[in-house]
């Protein structure tokens, strides 16, 4: 009687022994940190397709977890090794394996910014729309491809880049392609207000027409106060079907984004943007527009110019003239001022 009782205390020391060190190690996987365990706020990002094995790899490798087992052990208990949901998630400081798992299993994303300020090509465009998403450059363009061979608002391979309009928008990481194009149109339309397309009406002009213009007058100066004079000129010479003749078309026509001087040579390129050998607007923008450039042309100067010429004093201001010889006068200073200038850097060369 007595042996049965010890074999019965024995075991019950035992069994008691080994869920107290259960229930230890339950707790520790669940709520004892292990996530940036004193470490800083960061991002994980799980791409399309990603196993949880390659997961859990990534995780313990740039020292996301200092626990492997543990986290493997609740992500298979709960499930989620199963079912990996790819997104940009925020994983923060001494986060436990059950916080972790809970925002990596809701799909609970954190959105990207994206951005594409200061694009010229729609390659451009499409490299830097995509950077930090998970869709790469050739699928958004593909998507775009689809949306000029269907919309019926104008948009065409030449002139696609004027429904960009530059900001800073919050979109998720796994946002498809052709979602990403559709978001990108509804902007277009909520920036395209009444107020904007009562203005883009007194101009003579569409939108998109409005766009182009725009990104001639961005290329033509660096000075916000300068663009809408500018801008007025150019419509001035639209209504008079005078060529533009913009030395930024020519440098978009030759390629060449370098280039600082436009030359006569330059002039004979057979090109729908070269604006000194065809009047009216070139087919497409030679850049996206900023919002203040579209803005400008859409608060024009109202004034009788129709030429212009850089300032011989190199401030990045222009001398505007209303006749011919007006303006072959101003050239003549600006012309005579870098001759100077250049005369004077040889100089020091020596």
């Amino acid at each position: 009687m007595k042996e049965v009782s010890k074999s019965k205390l024995a075991f019950y020391i035992i069994g008691s022994t080994l869920l107290i060190t259960f229930a230890f190690y339950s707790y520790q996987v669940c709520f004892t940190p292990n996530i940036l365990v004193d470490q800083e706020d960061r991002v994980f990002i799980i791409r399309s397709g990603e196993s949880f094995a390659d997961l859990q790899k990534r995780l313990y490798d740039n020292a996301f977890i200092n626990d492997a087992v543990s986290f493997n052990f609740l992500a298979r208990l709960t499930g989620y090794s199963q079912s990996v949901i790819s997104g940009r998630y925020i994983l923060r400081r001494n986060m436990t394996n059950l916080q972790a798992l809970s925002v990596l299993k809701s799909g609970r994303q954190e959105k990207v910014n994206i951005t594409f300020s200061y694009v010229r090509l729609r390659q451009d465009l499409a490299e830097k729309i995509t950077k930090n998403l998970g869709l790469s450059p050739d699928e958004f363009s593909r998507a775009l491809d689809q949306f000029i061979s269907s919309n019926q608002e104008g948009f065409t391979k030449d002139n696609i880049l004027c429904l960009f309009i530059p900001n800073t928008y919050e979109v998720y990481y796994t946002i498809l392609p052709e979602e990403l194009v559709a978001r990108m149109n509804t902007e277009y339309k909520k920036f395209w207000n009444a107020e904007r397309l009562a203005k883009a009406k007194q101009t003579g002009l569409t939108p998109i027409e409005v766009s182009i213009l725009a990104s001639i007058v961005q290329a033509e100066t660096v000075k916000s106060d300068e663009a809408p004079v500018i801008a007025g000129l150019y419509l001035n010479r639209l209504k008079k079907d005078i060529a533009l003749q913009a030395d930024p078309t020519l440098v978009y026509a030759v390629g060449d984004f370098t280039l600082k001087r436009v030359l006569n040579g330059h002039k004979q390129i057979k090109s729908p943007y070269n604006t000194y050998m065809y009047p009216g607007l070139p087919p497409g923008p030679i850049n996206v527009p900023q919002i203040a450039s579209i803005d400008a042309v859409l608060n024009y100067q109202h004034h009788d110019y129709y030429y212009m010429c850089a300032k011989e004093d190199f401030s990045g201001y222009h001398n505007f003239a209303h006749n011919l010889e007006d303006h072959n006068k101003n050239a003549h200073r600006y012309q005579k001022a870098l001759d100077a200038e250049l005369a004077k850097a040889e100089k020091n060369k020596k």
